[in-house]
């Protein structure tokens, strides 16, 4: 009798995670098996590892994992471009989960609120991860590049303090709920292109009245579930980089532990400017890389007609 006294909807929450993490893993294991059969290089390699360790240990931090290691990625030429929505995505579940089962059992918020917004970010992410991954490359590249120009938007607004403080509310209810939940269906969907949850969460959170501290648990709780979900339809759509997802997945795990641990805090005042600005910077890239793709696409089928005719 004690045990189901001591057993709440948050345990239940972990147990679902749980296995939520082994069908994610059993999916991966088997897609990872297939394309190494096929030749595919499975192995991880040392720039994408530091990536995902610098990306995860900034990301416990508050920063956020998903701009830095878009950034990282562009300009090392780690991942083509169509492929990095997905294998963020795959790449960083496991130290998300560790992340939502040290956050979501030491900060507090009300556990229906919590798992309400959980499941609404799972099926925006679930719908958005079938729509990104059958993009072509140019559009990937466009939806990525206006993604990250949000992300940078919403970090200066962090920054300058041009958000509402919050207040010390932990549960929602009636609109505010409605608007929460409708609030993190969208962000769910825009996690499938690359655009971290935990900023734009911050700031729902804080418009709505409620505590800022219950972002965390609800932005890793929400990434926890909504990642190996729309992970397994990135796997079946073959859009991911293989030779990336296991450098990123075990750094990422002790760079949360680090952070989570032994750091807990830094003064990144400065360090979250400069990801501002690094960020716009591979934006603007990517959409300039769009533009390039789409005058070569053009180019291509006015000679191709040239051709047609001259025959």
């Amino acid at each position: 009798m004690s045990l189901f006294a001591s057993f709440d909807a948050r345990d239940g929450l972990f147990i679902a995670l749980a296995i939520v993490t082994i069908v994610f893993l059993v999916a991966l294991t088997r897609a990872l098996q297939a394309r190494a059969s096929g030749g595919a290089q499975v192995r991880p390699t040392g720039p994408i590892s530091a990536a995902s360790f610098v990306a995860n240990f900034l990301d416990t931090l508050g920063i956020g994992s998903y701009a830095t290691t878009t950034s990282m990625f562009r300009q090392w030429r780690l991942v083509p471009d169509e492929k990095i929505p997905g294998t963020l995505n795959i790449g960083y579940v496991l130290p998300t989960v560790a992340q939502a089962f040290i956050y979501t059992r030491i900060v507090p918020v009300d556990s229906t609120t919590l798992i309400l917004m959980i499941a609404a970010s799972v099926l925006g992410a679930w719908l958005g991860a079938g729509v990104v991954s059958s993009w072509p490359r140019r559009r990937v590249q466009i939806g990525m590049g206006l993604a990250l120009l949000a992300a940078a938007s919403i970090m200066v607004v962090r920054l300058t303090g041009a958000t509402p403080a919050g207040g010390e509310v932990l549960q929602l209810t009636g609109a505010r709920l409605a608007m929460g939940l409708g609030g993190n269906f969208v962000l769910g969907a825009l996690m499938t292109l690359g655009i971290g949850l935990y900023a734009p969460c911050m700031i729902l959170v804080s418009l709505l009245g409620m505590n800022e501290r219950t972002a965390f648990p609800i932005m890793m709780g929400s990434c926890a579930f909504l990642m190996p979900l729309a992970s397994v339809r990135f796997l079946r759509a073959g859009a991911y980089e293989p030779k990336a997802i296991l450098s990123m997945l075990v750094p990422g795990i002790p760079a949360v532990l680090i952070a989570a641990f032994i750091v807990k805090e830094l003064p990144l005042y400065y360090v979250k400017w400069l990801v501002v600005v690094v960020v716009t910077y591979t934006a603007v890239n990517l959409l300039r890389a769009a533009r390039r793709e789409r005058d070569l696409a053009a180019q291509a089928t006015a000679a191709e007609a040239r051709a047609t005719t001259t025959i």
